[in-house]
């Protein structure tokens, strides 16, 4: 309906004013600016006596929707302007709705309204805003108003100050305000301990603890937390298990300490001590752990776990699982996770869309990753990253290079080091190679990104991929930078794809030589003495192997099926259906026997039968797992 005949109807039908503007408020759109003056325009003509509810959701709309002007204008110029209530809603209107310093207008308009008398709460409202916006100099001038008003005893703006100090970072005059406090209660001393543990002074914060007569549930959390942000997590759990009143945060705050330092399995055993008392960010905490410290089956696991309790995701929650999925490759859990996301209507974000975007790409789905990447309104460099790292991986050079100008040149990104780390990497599995000699000498002088070790050894693989080993040795003799394991492995996977033995075994020799204690370079270099058929020599590394204690861990390989994730390892029987695997692999060899096929057996370098190196390749993991999501 009209206005006008909605406010006709109104007055017919015996409605006060107050309840017409209550009635407005509810049905119109609580940010249209038009509705919102016009209800002023029915306030200013017939103006409350009191501070009534129509009034006080009219003030909170104005100033969240009109902005602070508008609402210190509005109520300077009201009958009952005098009434502090309304005051103190505008600012906290205001403050909720922007995270500057606008209600400081409000605040300004009121003491400019003689006889609004300026109350504890007011102050307190504002030193509020002021900690949240950082705004120092305004905090300062709230202080000397404090003081001059008398307030300087006051235990509760004493500690709105402390707080207001710790949250700027100026710890020396949080301590002074609370040293200087006549009295402190629980809330004070909380405030203290959790100022001196965010800033690393954790022994001072439990001497404040010990000394405390009376402790809150927030005083036993804040020590707690204190203790697992400092990797004091054996502190932590002592408290803990001595925590009279624990509760679902001081529970959260134990397991979250665990899953930082990596000590996953205490945390998962807190968590199944819960039982029933866990919330989401419960579920995204341990999640969270497992991503972190890479048990990517876990975390699925553990999600499935979740959605059977009926706890409902969250976009924490999205993000965690997509980046288990993208590692796990998990495709069909992670098109499931897009889809709950867009039926939930989630906001796709630059962190959940970047999420997105990097599992689409390392699950093999590049058109779909191409799909989210375009439908973002907003990208950031994270988000071109991973689309031109993705394009890159999959072999389209070409397109990450387009992406990388795009980035540049249009959406006006500067490319920072990971964005050469994908684009060089790309062009190496491109083997794009003038394209890739081209951008890495160009990254100082034209980017202004200083190459790092990362870059040199993508320009390392992409030589060497192309046949250039020596100029891949002579980069790696100029480096500014002492080269690592992972250049010198790039060099030798080059050398031995295009049979280089004798650079081979240089290399080899160094990779053991700067990481005595892998034993995949000592498997390394005893592969290509078997080569070469230099058996003693190959026995002579498994023997300074054994007298070392390396070993190699075995390869594993991971594949989905029907949304469960199974991990197979390499010389390891003991999956279920390993029996039938195996017959399936044993058929498909003799058929493509049959067909004339020949196995590459060149990898399998001990000496042993050619039969038994063949078996050795046709179970090699990968296959397995192929063979098993047939």
């Amino acid at each position: 309906m009209s206005s006008a005949v909605g406010n006709l109807a109104l007055r017919s039908s015996g409605f006060t004013v107050a309840d017409r503007i209550l009635l407005l408020l509810r049905t119109a759109a609580a940010g249209n600016p038009r509705r919102l003056r016009e209800i002023q325009a029915q306030i200013v003509v017939n103006p409350p006596l009191r501070a009534d509810d129509a009034l006080i959701q009219f003030v909170s709309s104005c100033a969240r929707h009109l902005g602070s002007h508008h609402a210190a204008l509005f109520l300077r110029h009201l009958p009952i302007s005098l009434d502090v209530s309304l005051w103190n809603l505008g600012i906290r209107s205001s403050t909720e709705s922007d995270s500057g310093t606008q209600f400081m207008v409000i605040y300004k308009a009121m003491l400019g309204d003689d006889g609004v008398p300026l109350v504890k709460s007011t102050l307190s409202l504002v030193l509020r805003g002021l900690t949240h916006s950082s705004a120092d100099k305004l905090g300062e001038s709230i202080h000397c108003q404090i003081l001059k008003l008398g307030y300087g005893s006051d235990m509760f703006l004493g500690t709105g100050l402390l707080d207001f100090y710790a949250k700027i970072g100026r710890l020396p005059s949080a301590k002074q305000m609370f040293d200087e406090m006549p009295e402190r209660d629980v809330v004070t001393n909380n405030s203290m301990i959790a100022t001196l543990s965010n800033h690393g002074f954790i022994d001072e914060a439990r001497r404040l603890f010990d000394e405390m007569p009376v402790k809150s549930s927030a005083t036993w959390n804040s020590m707690i937390t204190g203790y697992c942000k400092s990797n004091r997590v054996g502190a932590a759990r002592a408290l803990f298990d001595r925590n009279p009143m624990k509760d679902v945060i001081s529970w959260n705050a134990m397991i979250d300490g665990y899953c930082k330092v990596g000590q996953l399995e205490p945390a998962a055993q807190l968590f199944d001590e819960m039982g029933f008392g866990k919330n989401s960010v419960t579920w995204n905490t341990m999640i969270t752990g497992y991503v972190h410290h890479r048990q990517f089956s876990a975390a699925v696991l553990l999600f499935r776990q979740m959605q059977t309790a009926g706890v409902w995701p969250t976009a924490v929650t999205m993000v965690c699982l997509l980046s288990a999925c993208a590692h796990i490759g998990a495709l069909d859990m992670g098109r499931w996770i897009h889809c709950y996301v867009q039926n939930q209507g989630l906001t796709v974000d630059v962190v959940l869309g970047n999420a997105l975007i990097d599992m689409y790409c390392k699950c093999g789905a590049i058109d779909v990753a191409l799909q989210v990447f375009r439908q973002m309104p907003v990208k950031n460099i994270f988000c071109w990253n991973s689309i031109i790292t993705g394009l890159g991986m999959h072999g389209h050079g070409e397109l990450a290079v387009e992406a990388f100008l795009e980035m540049h040149r249009r959406a006006g990104f500067r490319p920072d080091g990971v964005t050469f780390v994908g684009l060089l990497s790309g062009l190496s599995h491109s083997g794009m190679v003038s394209e890739g000699r081209r951008f890495f000498s160009q990254m100082a002088e034209v980017y202004g990104v200083e190459p790092e070790i990362e870059h040199y050894g993508c320009m390392v693989d992409l030589l060497g991929r192309a046949g250039h080993l020596h100029e891949a040795l002579k980069l790696i003799g100029t480096m500014p930078i002492e080269p690592n394991a992972v250049v010198w492995g790039s060099l030798l996977r080059a050398c031995r794809i295009h049979r280089n033995a004798a650079m081979s075994e240089q290399v080899a020799r160094r990779l053991v030589a700067l990481d005595p204690g892998d034993g995949g370079n000592y498997v390394l270099l005893s592969n290509i003495y078997a080569s070469a058929r230099r058996w003693e020599d190959v026995l002579g590394c498994r023997r300074t192997m054994a007298e070392k204690g390396v070993r190699k861990l075995p390869g594993c390989s991971i594949v989905e099926v029907n949304n469960a994730v199974h991990e197979f390892v390499v010389g390891d029987a003991s999956h279920p259906e390993y029996p039938l695997i195996a017959a399936f692999l044993e058929e498909l060899a003799g058929d493509l026997r049959a067909l004339g096929y020949s196995p590459d057996v060149e990898a399998v370098l001990h000496d042993v039968e050619e039969e038994e190196k063949e078996g050795a390749v046709r179970f090699h993991s990968e296959k397995v797992a192929v063979a098993f999501g047939s």
